[in-house]
């Protein structure tokens, strides 16, 4: 190996160390919970659920296709996850002739990979989050052959994205992992930030997509990047 590279897996370990030590001094899930609130994207995200519920609840007219689409796309949501994070948060800013292609979403990522514990960075940005809301209300008024399954997907999908929040946002506080199945979790996306960030991209799962589209070796064979926290920097 390397000098440069035996430094940067040096500095890995000592970024996971010094995590690791902030989680000693301890961060109950309550308070975690009030920091959370305090953030834009889950009062949107959660208001959006609500106008969902009661909108859905309003409409009736189930049918048994309402309990087949969220079965769907829970079983599709770490796959849509890890296609997400691969192909728009980790896009790599070009030009088409003197227009940039870059969009707030992939801009802020690389600011999270910078500073991971920067809590406002964990969040969905809240301009891009209101353009989606927005869409999605459209989509689901619009798109399907009846409101009731339109508002039924809007509910799953505002599910999916909630929990999505609190998971990424729970990761990168001091909140010590407790569970094995969100230890699991945990220590897949610290390994994407401080390991090597071509692997590891799903957040609410370990070792879904990641198997599926090859992106889950031994975390012990694979080599730190230098370009972890400054994406695109090489």
């Amino acid at each position: 190996m390397t000098k440069p590279q035996s430094s940067e897996q040096d500095s890995a370990r000592e970024r996971v160390r010094r995590d690791e030590r902030a989680l000693r001094r301890g961060l109950s899930l309550g308070d975690a919970f009030r920091e959370f609130v305090r953030h834009p994207s889950p009062w949107l995200i959660g208001t959006t659920l609500l106008a969902a519920i009661i909108g859905r609840i309003l409409v009736g007219d189930w049918q048994w296709t309402d309990a087949l689409v969220p079965a769907v796309m829970l079983a599709f949501f770490p796959a849509f996850e890890w296609i997400v994070h691969v192909t728009v948060l980790h896009w790599r800013p070009r030009k088409i002739g003197p227009i940039p292609i870059d969009s707030e979403l992939a801009r802020k990522h690389r600011e999270h990979h910078v500073d991971p514990r920067n809590i406002p960075l964990i969040f969905i940005p809240t301009k891009t989050l209101a353009v989606l809301v927005i869409v999605l209300i459209a989509l689901a008024a619009l798109a399907f052959p009846r409101l009731g399954l339109g508002l039924t997907c809007l509910l799953m999908i505002t599910v999916l994205g909630l929990g999505y929040e609190w998971t990424h946002y729970l990761i990168h506080t001091d909140y010590k992992p407790k569970g094995s199945l969100y230890r699991a979790v945990w220590r897949n996306h610290r390994h994407h930030h401080y390991k090597n960030e071509h692997y590891w991209f799903t957040v609410t799962t370990s070792g879904t997509a990641d198997r599926l589209f090859g992106t889950h070796p031994d975390p012990a064979a694979v080599t730190a990047s230098p370009t972890a926290r400054h994406l695109h920097s090489t």
